[in-house]
C-alpha cells in the first residue's frame, strides 16, 4: 500500500508551524525548547518524506539520524544552561532576565 508523500510533507509543515509559533509566541524556556524540537522533528519527517522519491540511496534517512543527535545533544545543553540560568537568576521566564542587556 503506497502512502502519498504529500500527507507527510503537509504533517510536517504543520509541526513546524506549531514549532515556530511557540518559540516566537512564548516567554517560558522550557516551552521554547519544546518548540525548536517540534521544528527539529518536522524537519526529520520533511527528510523521510523525501527519501521515499529516491528508494536506492539513504541519504534522508541519514541526514535524519544525524539531526536526531544534534537534537539529542542541543536538548541537553540547553536544559544544563536552563538550569544555570534558574540558579543564578531564579527563573525561567526569557522577559525576566535583563541582566545581560546591560
Amino acid at each position: 500500500m503506497e502512502i502519498n508523500s504529500g500527507i507527510f510533507l503537509l504533517v510536517g509543515a504543520a509541526l513546524f508551524s506549531i514549532g515556530l509559533a511557540i518559540v516566537l509566541l512564548k516567554r517560558h524556556a522550557i516551552m521554547v525548547l519544546m518548540g525548536v524540537e517540534l521544528m527539529l522533528n518536522a524537519v526529520n519527517l520533511n527528510l523521510i518524506a523525501f527519501s521515499q522519491n529516491d528508494p536506492e540511496r539513504l541519504q534522508g534517512q541519514l541526514f535524519s539520524l544525524f539531526v536526531m543527535i544534534v537534537a539529542a545533544a542541543e536538548a541537553a545543553i540547553a536544559l544544563a544552561i536552563i538550569l544555570q540560568v534558574y540558579r543564578h537568576f531564579n527563573t525561567v521566564q526569557l522577559d525576566e532576565l535583563n541582566e545581560l542587556k546591560k
